[in-house]
């Protein structure tokens, strides 16, 4: 994945997103109406005896076919988000902490559109499964040199109760509906968990490896 994909600000420097300067600005919440029973799920609302993978800030449902990769950050070794690959696709999942009542995604929205454009990409934004969402066709520069090919991506976005999902979808999600479908619903399925402790909006819910990892390589969890 490029850069606008990997952390929240498209840099090595953390995973909390980018604050901005003044007083800070309000914005509704932005959610399916039927979030609290579909998903994405807060952890007070998720079956407690389904079988998730807990990842700390976020669990995962496994399927059949579902492939996990933990994204670490190289300078800390600290986990900065969940890959999932499925459906011919892939699902970069991040969770935040947010204000109790209002949201998030309205503004970061707005960041992501200025960091794909200085990429020399360009945005559209439409109403998708989950309400708003941008869909980005970023440039790729080719690994012989050749020339720069374009990749397309969704971003995705959902505030929930003091919490806030990102996801980033690539590959046959981004483009063909049968695929979106069912990456849509594994967004769907994933519940976070925000905790008790304080938080600053913006920062990174804390995650991490699974107690049992499946057999694979240091942060690939193949076998869900």
């Amino acid at each position: 994945m490029s850069d606008i994909s990997d952390t929240p600000r498209g840099s090595e420097e953390g995973a909390e997103l980018e604050q901005q300067d003044g007083a800070a600005v309000e914005f509704e919440k932005s959610a399916p109406e039927d979030r609290a029973t579909e998903g994405p799920l807060d952890e007070s609302e998720a079956n407690p005896v389904r079988p998730y993978v807990d990842l700390g800030g976020v669990k995962i449902l496994p399927r059949e076919g579902l492939h996990l990769r933990l994204e670490v950050e190289e300078e800390t070794q600290r986990v900065v988000a969940v890959g999932l690959d499925y459906a011919g696709s892939t699902l970069q999942v991040q969770p935040f902490a947010a204000p109790r009542s209002s949201g998030l995604w309205h503004e970061i929205r707005d960041q992501i559109t200025d960091q794909v454009q200085r990429q020399g990409g360009r945005v559209t934004e439409r109403d998708g499964a989950f309400g708003p969402e941008l869909v980005a066709e970023i440039p790729v520069a080719a690994p012989d040199g050749g020339p720069v090919e374009t990749r397309v991506a969704r971003f995705v976005g959902v505030d929930g109760p003091r919490w806030f999902l990102r996801g980033v979808i690539a590959g046959d999600a981004a483009v063909q509906p049968e695929a979106a479908a069912l990456v849509e619903d594994l967004f769907r399925s994933i519940v976070v968990v925000r905790g008790s402790v304080p938080m600053p909006p913006r920062d990174l819910i804390p995650l991490r490896m699974p107690a049992a990892p499946a057999t694979g390589g240091e942060n690939d969890y193949s076998s869900l």
